[in-house]
């Protein structure tokens, strides 16, 4: 992998890690584009340069998390199912799933398709929690059993996450942050168990391309959190299913045809 293909990925990582389109989905569709082979040290570094971006995350959330401890424990909540689910999987989704752009694209369509559906019910359903301290325990263990189904690359965690929180209730800007914010702890146990599973396939030689990609990640993501905050404010997500759609398509007739 060389420092170009690290400042892509990490530009990727940073765009795409909390909107509602599948950050692992992209970067195995930008590593397709550039052929950049998924070799073990690559699947690796995809996966923990996602701490740049969460970084993003922790710096703009520091007052919330340290003003506001209620929020850790519905946090905790919803964090245990993914990690047990997470946890069981890995080896699976790493051998199988991680890499393999059919699966992506299948995921990115027929994700696009649910979403736009789930928008269109949500329009007539009350969204009744409109803050973080109001979201109730079931209401996190039932986000957290979603968004586990972004071990699925090009699901989206920020996706299953959104939509699952909004269906028990939550608003669309509490959905948002609530997923904001469970990304730091889901990101940094699975960037931690990647780094102790995959010790063998880095060594010191790699760490660079590793810092350059998270490092990138991070002033990104920082300037998508802010300007994805703001979106949310008057529109909808159906732009992103139209996204997703469109780009399952073009990936799928020009390049996996």
């Amino acid at each position: 992998m060389t420092f170009l293909h690290a400042i892509i990925l990490g530009i990727t990582e940073g765009i795409t890690e909390f909107l509602p389109i599948s950050s692992t989905g992209h970067m195995i569709l930008v590593s397709t584009l550039f052929h950049i082979p998924q070799t073990e040290f690559a699947k690796t570094f995809e996966i923990v340069i996602q701490l740049g971006a969460i970084m993003a995350v922790g710096f703009l959330y520091v007052k919330t998390l340290l003003t506001k401890r209620i929020i850790w424990s519905t946090l905790m909540a919803a964090f245990i199912p993914t990690s047990i689910i997470g946890f069981i999987a890995y080896k699976w989704v790493k051998e199988y799933l991680l890499g393999n752009p059919m699966i992506t694209v299948i995921a990115l369509g027929i994700g696009g398709v649910a979403f736009y559906v789930i928008e269109h019910a949500l329009k007539k359903r009350p969204l009744l929690t409109t803050t973080l301290e109001k979201i109730t325990i079931q209401q996190a263990i039932i986000v957290g059993v979603g968004q586990s189904l972004s071990i699925i690359p090009g699901v989206s965690r920020a996706a299953a996450s959104i939509f699952t929180g909004m269906m028990t209730g939550l608003s669309r800007q509490t959905a948002v942050e609530f997923s904001f914010l469970l990304a730091i702890p889901t990101m940094i146990a699975a960037s931690a168990l990647d780094i102790i599973k995959s010790k063998p396939f880095v060594d010191s030689s790699q760490l660079f391309p590793i810092i350059i990609g998270a490092g990138v990640a991070f002033v990104t993501a920082l300037m998508t959190v802010k300007l994805f905050l703001k979106y949310i404010q008057n529109n909808t997500f159906l732009p992103f299913a139209i996204y997703r759609i469109s780009l399952a398509l073009i990936f799928w007739y020009f390049i996996l045809r």
